[in-house]
């Protein structure tokens, strides 16, 4: 199982690194999601606010 999944992450890699397009969706997803990252840790309830967080990714997912 880890092979393949290996394999998945590393041709996901190098499409985002031969793809100037892809590396700049790529290089956006990176700083929002961080910057989630930072709000959670920052939020008096971590686990309210990365439950929060889960959510909003579900609902840009499937386009609500």
């Amino acid at each position: 199982m880890s092979f393949l999944l290996r394999n998945l992450l590393r041709q996901a890699a190098q499409k985002i690194a031969s793809d100037p397009v892809v590396r700049d969706k790529a290089a956006k997803v990176a700083r929002a999601t961080a910057k989630e990252a930072g709000n959670i840790a920052r939020n008096e309830d971590p686990s309210r606010a990365a439950g929060r967080a889960f959510k909003r990714a579900l609902n840009r997912f499937s386009g609500n």
